[in-house]
């Protein structure tokens, strides 16, 4: 099955949807998953979290980064 020359692949599915959890800024282990080796955000297309997981995931983010939970950039 390709479409326009490429692998078509099957669509992620949200994991916050599928297994029902929450989204804490305090489980430092769960955001980490939504970053990459840089420190920036996975983008949704990547990760396959629906709109509104996305967003609550970003400010999660953005709330442990904020308190020094999480680093804002990882160093070279």
């Amino acid at each position: 099955m390709e479409r326009g020359g490429r692998l078509f692949q099957r669509r992620r599915v949200c994991r916050f949807c599928h297994e029902k959890m929450p989204i804490d800024f305090k489980d430092i282990g769960l955001l980490r998953n939504f970053l990459t080796e840089r420190g920036r955000i996975v983008p949704r297309r990547i990760s396959g979290n629906c709109m509104g997981h996305q967003r609550e995931l970003t400010i999660a983010i953005k709330r442990a980064r904020s308190i020094a939970m999480l680093a804002f950039a990882e160093e070279r």
